[in-house]
């Protein structure tokens, strides 16, 4: 068991780094399991080779226990979008989802509408882009079956309520990309009947760590159209093609990468023994300390203020012509953000310390210096 505080002092990078939400380097438990399994896996002794591959039942049971599920029900993938693409490709009638999600949802769906002609697109273009119950509620249709949507969106650092979108979307299928938000903010899961994630953002665990969860419902309602040989019951077959597994197993390609599962397990044990809950709540007075700079300095906020509506993600919103003396003032000071369509988007862990607040606060202060009002 690891406590907060040491979870916090695992954050071993230097100084600057504030796009946890872009990737995150890789944690020093990761790493070392990462070099162990890569010397087991060089020896070619069938014991090593076997130990290793345990790690890939230990990283669906830690993501079933985060999860509140059942580990036969959790697959592991290569990607988040491995993930959707499963879901997506099997999905029948009519699909509501944002514009503005990210293009892992978007450009996966269109694929699958193009591909297989099973799929009615149903788009909304929320004016701030958050897809609030509200503006769910009012875009269903008779003809939808299906709901995807971002636990956290990406642009904004909207938190999705997964709680209140099943209170509107009744027992229709809802899909979740919750690779910004898993492991760092407290969700109800049960709501949902996809989950698909990665490891290596907040996690830290790094690629190659992607899984998803397939709800009773979901594995009703979905086909298994990109099943592959991994996706069966039993032994590999010979001269025969079996049929999909009856379990979430079917929506599998190809063998695991047991590196990687090793990765995700290790990331998912330590997440696990600190607590989702304490991480959370490290997590949102990290985004607090960083608006408050942002207020300081009268840059606008699109994240929202509530702790509960907000992930790791805190997105500012210059005038058009400061969008770059912004940027170049934070990577002046050593600053790491993700810069997008005139949006700055910053996003602290649990790890960033006062060294790198510093230096946001410095970069902010320089770039007021020299703005022309």
């Amino acid at each position: 068991m690891i406590d907060l505080e040491t979870f916090r002092e695992s954050f071993d990078g230097e100084p600057g780094y504030l796009d946890w939400a872009a990737f995150g380097p890789l944690s020093p438990s990761v790493r070392a399991e990462a070099q162990a399994d890569t010397e087991l896996l060089g020896s070619g002794r069938r014991t090593s080779i076997d130990l290793v591959a345990e790690h890939a039942f230990a990283a669906r049971a830690l993501v079933a226990e985060l999860l509140g599920a059942d580990t036969d029900q959790v697959t592991l993938q290569p990607s988040t979008t491995d993930g959707l693409m499963h879901a997506l490709y099997g999905l029948s009638g009519g699909l509501l989802l944002s514009r503005g999600e990210f293009p892992a949802l978007t450009v996966t769906a269109t694929r699958a509408r193009d591909a297989l002609g099973r799929i009615d697109l149903q788009w909304v273009e929320p004016h701030d882009g958050r897809m609030t119950p509200d503006v769910v509620r009012d875009a269903l249709t008779e003809e939808t079956r299906a709901v995807a949507v971002s636990l956290v969106d990406y642009r904004t650092g909207y938190r999705t309520d997964l709680t209140a979108l099943r209170e509107v979307i009744g027992d229709r299928l809802l899909i979740v990309d919750a690779i910004q938000g898993f492991g760092v903010v407290e969700a109800d899961y049960a709501a949902a009947d996809v989950v698909a994630a990665h490891g290596y953002k907040w996690l830290r665990a790094g690629r190659g760590t992607g899984f998803a969860w397939f709800g009773e419902r979901a594995l009703e309602r979905l086909s298994p159209v990109l099943s592959g040989r991994a996706g069966i019951d039993g032994d590999l077959p010979l001269d025969v093609v079996p049929l999909p597994a009856a379990s979430a197993q079917a929506f599998t390609v190809s063998p695991v990468d047991t590196l990687a599962a090793a990765r995700l397990a290790t990331a998912l044990r330590d997440v696990r023994d600190c607590g989702v809950a304490a991480i959370s709540d490290e997590l949102a007075q990290r985004t607090a300390d960083v608006m408050y700079f942002a207020d300081r300095y009268e840059l606008p906020v699109l994240t929202p203020r509530e702790p509960e509506r907000r992930g790791g993600i805190v997105t500012l919103a210059p005038a058009p012509h400061e969008a770059a003396p912004l940027a170049a003032s934070l990577a002046n000071h050593g600053l790491t953000v993700t810069v997008r369509s005139g949006l700055v988007r910053v996003s602290p862990h649990v790890g960033t310390g006062a060294d790198t607040l510093r230096l946001f606060g410095d970069a902010l202060a320089a770039f007021a210096a020299t703005r022309a009002w």
